[in-house]
């Protein structure tokens, strides 16, 4: 008997999949890879470590294949992994039947991250949650605990209309 972990598959699912369940159903189903990852997570190194209704958490290692020209990493990077999150933390809210789509996201960056910096941990909690408009706040610290960003997001919620067509 092996005690060894399965390496996590990574793909996109079909609207249908997406949509068929709760959004925190789905978010755990990558956990236990029940569904796969999206290939943006084997890319950027962001992966979903814990989810529960309205608050998850995103963990990632910025690495030198991110460096900007000034030598740090770019701030696109430390935009993805607060984007996931709090976008996530949203997606944990909805219905079955709901999807949702990011119009607006604000991020102060704190301090510059550099690939030696190790692990980073990005928590995010939805603010409001409402019929058509979600809103999340993150922030992205790194392994000692300093925050290195933080920042708010507005999701609009989408509902399956008929033919699999999304409409507001």
């Amino acid at each position: 008997m092996s005690d060894a972990v399965a390496a996590p598959v990574y793909d996109v699912v079909t609207r249908e999949t997406l949509i068929a369940e709760p959004g925190l159903d789905f978010l755990l189903g990558m956990m236990d890879m029940r569904h796969p990852w999206p290939p943006f997570s084997r890319t950027t190194g962001i992966l979903l470590a814990s989810a529960e209704k309205g608050r998850v958490v995103f963990e990632g290692t910025p690495s030198a294949d991110f460096l900007n020209p000034l030598g740090t990493v770019h701030g696109g990077w430390i935009a993805a992994i607060l984007d996931s999150a709090m976008a996530c933390a949203v997606h944990s809210t909805l219905r079955a039947g709901q999807a949702y789509t990011t119009v607006e996201m604000k991020l102060n960056y704190v301090r510059p991250v550099s690939p030696d910096l190790g692990p980073v941990r990005c928590e995010a909690s939805v603010i409001h949650a409402g019929a058509t408009l979600a809103t999340a706040e993150g922030r992205l610290f790194d392994a000692r605990g300093r925050l290195i960003a933080h920042g708010t997001e507005t999701c609009m919620i989408l509902m399956a209309g008929a033919g699999g067509a999304a409409r507001t």
